[in-house]
This record gives C-alpha cells, structure tokens and sequence, in this order.
C-alpha cells in the first residue's frame, strides 16, 4: 500500500456524524489525524481521542500544517465560516462532504478544492462498513481528483468521480431512499404505540422490503393495495385515520402515487 497516501495529514473541520464515521474509518487504516475542529468542545474533544489528534474550538487556531482538510459542517454553518475555514491555508487540499453544495462554492477562496461524499446515513453511535459504501469524489485539479480516489479506494470497493450536478440529484434521491422511509418507520411506530404494539414486529418486514431491491427493481418488488386500488382496504384504513389528517392527506398522496406509478 502506498504509504505516501496514508501520510497525508488530515484535519477535520466538524465532529459530526459523518465526521466522527469518516475519520474513525481512515485513522483505523493507518492515517494521520493531526486535528479535529468543532464548535462544541465536547464533541471534539470526543472524536480527537478516538483518532489520536488534537482538537480545537477556535477557527483561528486550527492548523496550518495539513495536506488535506476535510470539512463536514451543516450547510447554512459551512458557507459561513468559508472566509475563516479557508484562510492560510494556500497550499493545502480542502474539500468538503456535503450532498447538495456545488465544488464551486469554493472558487473564490481556495486554490486547491474539491468534495469527498461517501453516500450513506450515519450515526456517531453505530459503525458502518465503508467497504460497501459509494464514494462520490471531484476536485478542481485531475491531480487532486487521483489524490481524492486514492484516499477513499482504502475504505471502499466503490470509488467515482462525478459532478456536481450529479451529485445533487444524488442527494435528493438519497432523502426520498432514506430520510422520507425512515419518517415513516416514525409514523407507523406512532400508529403501533396507539394500539399498544411493538415496533419491533415490524423488522422483519423492514428488512425484507430491503432485501428485495437488490434483486428485484423497486416497480417489480411494489405490493400492498394501492397497487390495484383496492377501495374497501383503503377506505378502511383511511377511516382508521380519522383522527390524523395529516397522515390521512400522506396515506392518499402515496396510494395515489403508487397507482399512477404502477399505470406506466
């Protein structure tokens, strides 16, 4: 393996959840951590001692010393703080993680740049397998772009290079996948709670669901009534959400849809 890569040294700037994930994830394969950034002193300090590093909570102080930083901040925080993220750091790597900004947002304040999106949900409380998870990488310079593939080739088996563009409708494919199919796990845990039931009755049906589109395509592996718009069944259930309508406006908008999908 090519120690030169993993010698790179790393800060991150943010100490969140993909933040925590990514950085556990390379300092396990050998990589430098020299330092975490947070706003929050307890979560830098929480991540730092897992990855050997320093940590700080003031811009000012973060290091000047890295190759690479790599900054996983909310959005509306990470355009911001841009000037001060930034600033001195002339020669170094800097890309961020997020989903949904452009590569470009760092044109007028970096020379070198990029993004670094490995595409999944994390949490700080669970790990994942990198080694599954899609990589998502760009940078102004084709050297940077290698660099950037290099780093993200020793954690996974799915490594590419994609625009910017792309990368959006990725994410916004990402919060239908994931973010509305877990509010509805939220949904039906209310609604099983109501009737004093167990969520966990629901797993495995949940982790069939899954199983299922990894050999059928999602169209293929639709059930349930709205498909053939069963009224008795759908009335019933709509009556049953009387009390709600606000779940009875989302039961209707999703059966409609499933039905018109399934009329293709």
């Amino acid at each position: 393996m090519n120690r030169s890569i993993e010698d790179t040294p790393i800060v991150f700037i943010g100490a969140g959840n993909l933040a925590t994930n990514l950085a556990k994830a390379l300092y396990y394969k050998g990589f430098r951590i020299v330092q975490v950034y947070s706003r929050t002193e307890e979560s830098a300090r929480a991540l730092a001692e897992q990855v050997e590093a320093g940590y700080t909570t003031d811009l000012q102080e973060i290091s000047k010393e890295a190759r690479l930083y790599i900054v996983s901040l909310k959005d509306a925080a990470f355009v911001e703080l841009l000037p001060q993220i930034t600033e001195g750091k002339q020669d170094a790597l800097l890309v961020h993680t997020a989903g949904s900004i452009p590569m470009s947002v760092w044109e007028k304040y970096a020379e070198r740049y990029g993004v670094f999106y490995p595409m999944q949900t994390f949490s700080k409380q669970r790990e994942v397998n990198f080694r599954e998870i899609p990589f998502f990488v760009e940078a102004k310079r084709p050297e940077d772009v290698e660099l950037l593939k290099a780093i993200a080739a020793t954690l996974s088996d799915n490594v590419y290079e994609i625009t910017s563009e792309q990368r959006k409708s990725l994410h916004l494919a990402a919060v239908f996948i994931c973010n509305f199919t877990n509010h509805m796990y939220a949904l039906a845990a209310d609604l099983l709670e109501k009737y004093n039931l167990p969520f966990d009755v629901m797993l495995p049906l949940i982790d069939e669901t899954a199983r299922k589109v990894h050999e059928l395509t999602p169209h293929e592996a639709q059930t349930g009534p709205a498909v053939r718009y069963d009224e008795n069944v759908i009335s019933n259930h709509l009556a049953m959400l009387a009390d709600s309508p606000a779940l009875q406006e989302i039961y209707k908008l999703m059966s409609k849809s499933i039905h018109e999908h399934h009329q293709l």
